[in-house]
């Protein structure tokens, strides 16, 4: 099955993620900062990690610089799921290293296209 890391600081929003992405058949790894994120990513290698970008500590534009300076996570998709909506912010979710962005709250449909865009649940590994 594939798995999505979910990298997100707010209990209920990291809940319904977890639940969204166990709807679309994937198996759902929860973070809860940036750090834990980071470890997640280079011990479960996931297909796909959706990155709140206001976390505690280490932010996700900070966690992305790092999983895309390490060998083993560099080539993960990554998603920014954010607040964020200046030009300026989604701007430097992409120059850090994101793929794509959403814009909280963003429905159901715009995740799942969002997501497979990246992945689906039955293709094989990478």
């Amino acid at each position: 099955m594939k798995k999505v890391l979910i990298v997100e600081d707010h209990p209920d929003m990291r809940e319904l993620l977890i639940w969204q992405m166990e709807l679309m058949g994937f198996s759902a790894i929860p973070a809860k900062h940036g750090k834990e994120g980071v470890e997640k990513a280079i011990e479960e290698k996931p297909h796909l990690i959706l990155m709140d970008i206001m976390l505690p500590g280490m932010d996700g534009w900070e966690a992305t610089r790092v999983l895309r300076s390490n060998p083993e996570t560099r080539d993960i998709p990554i998603l920014a799921a954010t607040a964020l909506f200046r030009e300026s912010d989604l701007r430097t979710c992409l120059e850090v290293g994101c793929n794509d962005y959403l814009v909280k709250p963003f429905s159901f449909q715009e995740l799942q296209g969002k997501v497979k865009e990246y992945i689906s649940p039955n293709a094989s590994s990478h």
